[in-house]
């Protein structure tokens, strides 16, 4: 089997030979017409070249782009645009030759024009095939069956317009007109498949609109040539290959037109979103820079350093400082783009005013200031929110954020600056108690810290819906693990939760754990799909996860308002599911991979969404697998049956009282309080609203 290059330096080959060969008979042909003798040279010989040379360049660029390693989305337009100029700058100079000829006989011969045409049609199949592989890699960015399917029936009905031209007669011109509308019609459908437009950034999208733009100008440009030779050579003979009766140079220029067109009008409608999606981004990479800091950094202050540019880079604050609180030695003030003396006078300015409960060590709130800032003249800012940072329980820091503006901070960022604070206070803490495990005891220390970040990481409150209850538990092993679970309101009718399982044990799980909180609180909220949703969590952890770790998450979606349950898993445990309706238990176990394993975009093939309407009296089960791996003292597992067994008793209960019921009946079975493995389960039973 030939290997890519040797494709490769084969179709080049053929393709310069049947043009030059289609030159010379198509030359032949029109040159005898012209001179009223008999041709040498059949007169399907040159339609049998053109369909030959079309063929080999296909060849030469679908293994010289489509087989190529990854390109980003610019390299590829990129690529277009490279082959688009070189293109127009040959034909341009072939037309500076026509225009220097002026009106001499050579100019108006016929031959001579027809060489002309040859020239610039060559240079075009050549460009329209770059273009359309390059559209291919495009649309099956993120590929599925069907789509790869209509993609190979399209691809090779093209290429079997090349033999279909070259046969002749009525049925044959008949058909060419349906035959060209079906291919259009196809690459329309395709046009349609724009994801890889999600992925562009800011910039990228402006440089992929001045890249097609050029694609479209340069279309338009060689469509204008080839039909103006087309025209002046057809008034003198008609024995010479018109590209208006060919369905595959026809094809080609509508579907790359087409798809230029959409993909222009697309990323021009995304432009205004670009900004936000790369906000959140840079909020969960920000989280997990502070959840990864007791991991990297030395010492304290660069934890404070990592909370101060976190923050204002995600609330693009003016100006801000941490105020760090030490009885011996006093404040100490980590600043950005504000000087000390004028944070003493705004401290000062709310002492003479009386207003507590702020920046004073005791308070436990975030508030706007704004009407504070107001009334003090000496300072350029209008707006002000701050934020006590807690570590073991006890304020140890406060960080202020400013603006130039009035009303310039909103309730998002309000949550998720305090979730920065929070996580900077566990970083901190947990900075410090591996210390201590350093010093002394560091593998007994090291679950300590684990599980506190385990359990100041989980709710203490989870969402509260008139359609359903909910409520969970969650006990750690002695050698602590990274179960996760967690509630997000998305707006007044829709609530996400999740639950996560972290590979491995120890402080590791636990950090991992800590990241995928991250995750959770800031994707959740832009109110995805369950796939959508692990597919961008897959990439954000794929970025920090060391490459043996891995998470197994199931993640839903409750629309109180449609009354339906949206869900996808990601490697985790079956969800056990009740319908009262039916009175039968069901275990879903559509597909999913966990997250990290699979790190490139083939990710989103290995998730299956689902979704289902629920109705009052329907119990939702989600748990880790330390609940049905749990054994007794004969080494037999609690299992799928057991669980659902514990909870068939339980029906017509609450949602806490089946929940009891599952940990008594796990504990009575496993005889011993002692666990090898954490368990986790989250309970969801939905009732009249």
């Amino acid at each position: 089997m030939l290997s890519a290059k040797a494709i490769i330096r084969l179709s080049t080959l053929v393709s310069i030979l049947s043009w030059v060969a289609l030159v010379f008979t198509d030359l032949s042909i029109v040159f005898s017409s012209t001179s009223s003798i008999n041709p040498s040279v059949d007169d399907e010989v040159p339609k049998i070249l053109l369909s030959l040379f079309a063929f080999s360049v296909f060849l030469y660029y679908k293994f010289k782009i489509e087989k190529a390693e990854s390109i980003n989305f610019v390299d590829l337009l990129w690529k277009v645009f490279v082959t688009g100029l070189v293109v127009t700058i040959v034909s341009l100079f072939f037309r500076l030759i026509l225009n220097l000829l002026g009106n001499t006989k050579l100019a108006g011969n016929v031959v001579f024009l027809d060489f002309l045409y040859l020239v610039n049609l060559g240079l075009i199949i050549s460009f329209l095939v770059s273009t359309f592989v390059v559209w291919k890699r495009l649309i099956l960015y993120q590929k599925s069956k069907f789509l790869l399917t209509t993609w190979k029936v399209f691809e090779y009905a093209l290429l079997g317009s090349l033999v279909y031209s070259l046969f002749g007669g009525p049925a044959v011109v008949w058909f060419r007109e349906y035959y060209i509308t079906i291919l259009i019609l196809m690459g329309l459908f395709l046009s349609a498949n724009m994801k890889w437009v999600a992925y562009l950034n800011f910039k990228q999208k402006w440089k992929s609109i001045l890249l097609i733009a050029l694609a479209m100008f340069y279309l338009g440009y060689f469509s204008v040539t080839l039909y103006g030779f087309s025209v002046d050579i057809s008034e003198q003979t008609n024995q010479f290959q018109d590209f208006r009766d060919s369905v595959f140079v026809t094809s080609m220029i509508s579907f790359i037109f087409v798809y230029a067109l959409f993909s222009l009008l697309v990323i021009l409608f995304n432009l205004p979103t670009s900004s936000v999606f790369e906000q959140k981004l840079e909020e969960v990479l920000n989280f997990q820079r502070l959840s990864q800091s007791i991991q990297t950094e030395q010492n304290e202050e660069r934890v404070y350093d990592i909370l101060l540019e976190s923050s204002v880079s995600t609330v693009f604050a003016d100006a801000a400082w941490i105020e760090l609180h030490d009885t011996r030695s006093g404040s100490t003030f980590f600043t950005h783009h504000i000087e000390e003396d004028e944070i003493l006078k705004i401290k000062k300015h709310f002492v003479d005013n009386n207003i507590k409960g702020i920046l004073d060590k005791g308070s436990d709130r975030t508030k706007n200031l704004g009407k504070y800032l107001a009334t003090l003249k000496a300072t350029r800012f209008r707006s002000m929110i701050a934020f006590p940072v807690h570590v073991k329980g006890k304020q140890e820091a406060t960080l202020a954020l400013l603006k130039e503006v009035s009303d310039g901070f909103n309730k998002e960022n309000a949550n998720i600056i305090d979730a920065f604070s929070n996580q900077a206070g566990i970083s901190i803490e947990n900075f410090r108690l591996l210390s201590e495990a350093l010093q002394n005891e560091r593998y007994k220390e090291e679950l300590k810290i684990a599980k506190k970040v385990q359990s100041s990481l989980l709710p203490k409150d989870l969402a509260v819906s008139k359609d359903f209850e909910v409520t969970a538990f969650s006990e750690a092993a002695d050698e602590v693990g990274g179960d996760y679970y967690d509630t997000l309101v998305i707006d007044d009718h829709r609530v996400a939760i999740i639950i996560s399982d972290v590979s491995g044990k120890g402080t590791s799980a636990a950090f991992h754990m800590s990241q995928m909180k991250g995750v959770f609180q800031s994707l959740a909220q832009l109110g995805l799909e369950p796939k959508e949703f692990l597919v961008k969590a897959n990439t954000a952890l794929s970025k920090c996860l060391d490459k043996t770790s891995f998470i197994t998450t199931s993640f839903f979606v409750v629309d109180t308002k449609k009354k339906v349950v949206e869900f996808a898993r990601a490697g985790h445990c079956p969800t056990l599911y009740f319908d009262s309706e039916k009175k039968q238990w069901e275990f879903f176990q559509n597909k999913g991979l966990g997250l990290g394993i699979l790190r490139n975009g083939d990710f989103a093939n290995f998730i299956q969404p689902n979704k289902f309407s629920y109705k009052p009296g329907d119990i939702i089960i989600l748990y880790t697998d330390g609940i049905t791996e749990a054994k007794n003292m004969k080494g037999h597992e609690f299992g799928y049956e057991r669980l659902q067994e514990a909870v068939t008793k339980t029906v017509n209960c609450t949602a806490e009282e089946i929940q009891k019921a599952i940990i008594d009946d796990l504990y009575e079975f496993t005889g011993t309080p002692v666990i090898d493995d954490d368990y986790t389960t989250v309970v969801i039973k939905f009732r009249e609203s």
